[in-house]
C-alpha cells in the first residue's frame, strides 16, 4: 500500500436538487475539466478524498452526498426508491453542465447508477468509470409477492442505526469492515460519515429508512438493456480482493453473470485492482 499524500482541499456548496437540500462537495479549479463522482450506499462525497489528492493532472472534481446520506437532506417519505438517483444525478448534471457531455465515476451504487444513466442518457456522458457497481443478483418474478410483503413488514417498523460514543470509535468501526483502511484516512472519514448529537453520541449520517428493502425487484434484462445503450467508453474496474461475492452468489456463478453483463456494453475496457476490497478507492486511490 502506498503512503497517503497531502490533502487537497475543498468547498462545500448546497444547492435545491428536487426539492432537496443537497450537499455538494467541489475539488480542484473551477475552469479546469468536470469529473462527477457518485459515492456508495451508506457512504459520503468525501469518500473520494483519497482519489483526488492522487490525480495527476488539473480537475474540478464534483461531488454530492446522494439523498438521505451525509449532509443532504432526507426525503421525506418512509422509504427510498433507486429512479430517484437518477433523477438527482440528472438534475445535478444539468445544474452544473447543462449542455456539455460529462465525466462520470462511480463506486458501488453509485456506479450502479451512473451506469444506468450511461445508457438512459447517452448524448449527456463522454467517459464513464465504474467501481465495482455490479449490479445486484438477478431475480425472478415468483419473487415479487415475498419481495412486497417483506416491504410491508419492514415499513411497520422503521429501521434505526447504531450510535457511537465517540469519533474514535466510528473510525474504529471504518477500519474493522475494511482491514486496509490506514488509520489517518479512518479519522478523516469518521467526521464526514458521522456528527456527535446532543446526547454526546455519534451518529451516522445515513437514514435508516435506506436499509429498508425495496419493493420492485431487480430486473437485470432492463438493466443490461440500458448499458447496450452507452456510448460513452467505460473503464470497469474491480478489486482483486472483493467481498461482492456475500450478495452476488457463488464466486464462479457470479463471475460468469458479471461477465455476462459487461458483454452488453459496446466500448468497455477492465481493470483489475491488486491488493483492493471492495472500498478500492480507499485502499489503492494510485
Amino acid at each position: 500500500m502506498k503512503p497517503t499524500l497531502a490533502m487537497k482541499s475543498h468547498r462545500s456548496e448546497f444547492i435545491n436538487l428536487r426539492g432537496l437540500r443537497t450537499h455538494v462537495m467541489h475539488w480542484g479549479a473551477e475552469d479546469a475539466p468536470k469529473i462527477f463522482m457518485q459515492h456508495g450506499w451508506m457512504d459520503v462525497a468525501a469518500s473520494f478524498q483519497f482519489v483526488v489528492d492522487c490525480l495527476q493532472q488539473d480537475w474540478h472534481v464534483i461531488a454530492h452526498d446522494w439523498r438521505g446520506f451525509g449532509l443532504t437532506a432526507r426525503a421525506s417519505a418512509d422509504c427510498y426508491w433507486f429512479a430517484d438517483y437518477l433523477g438527482d444525478l440528472d438534475a445535478l448534471l444539468a445544474h452544473y453542465s447543462p449542455n456539455a457531455p460529462v465525466n462520470l465515476l462511480g463506486h458501488s451504487m453509485g456506479g450502479n447508477v451512473a451506469t444506468l444513466y450511461a445508457g438512459v442518457r447517452p448524448e449527456r456522458v463522454a467517459k464513464l468509470v465504474n467501481l465495482e457497481g455490479f449490479g445486484l443478483p438477478a431475480t425472478q418474478p415468483e419473487q415479487a409477492p415475498e419481495r412486497y410483503a417483506t416491504w410491508l413488514n419492514e415499513l411497520r417498523v422503521p429501521p434505526t442505526m447504531k450510535s457511537y460514543a465517540s469519533k474514535q470509535a466510528v473510525a474504529q468501526r471504518l477500519m474493522k469492515t475494511n482491514p486496509r483502511l490506514l488509520p489517518e484516512r479512518a479519522d478523516y472519514l469518521a467526521q464526514h460519515w458521522a456528527a456527535p448529537d446532543t446526547d454526546g453520541q455519534w451518529h451516522i449520517l445515513g437514514d435508516p429508512a435506506h436499509k429498508i428493502t425495496s419493493a420492485m425487484l431487480y430486473r437485470v434484462d432492463e438493466a443490461m438493456a440500458c448499458w447496450a445503450k452507452i456510448q460513452a467508453p467505460v473503464l470497469w474496474m474491480e478489486a482483486s480482493d472483493t467481498d461482492i461475492w456475500r450478495w452476488m452468489g457463488p464466486k464462479d456463478t457470479a463471475r460468469c453473470e458479471i461477465d455476462r453483463r459487461l458483454q452488453v456494453i459496446p466500448n468497455c475496457k477492465q481493470a483489475m485492482i491488486e491488493d483492493a476490497g471492495h472500498m478500492l478507492h480507499h485502499d489503492q486511490p494510485l
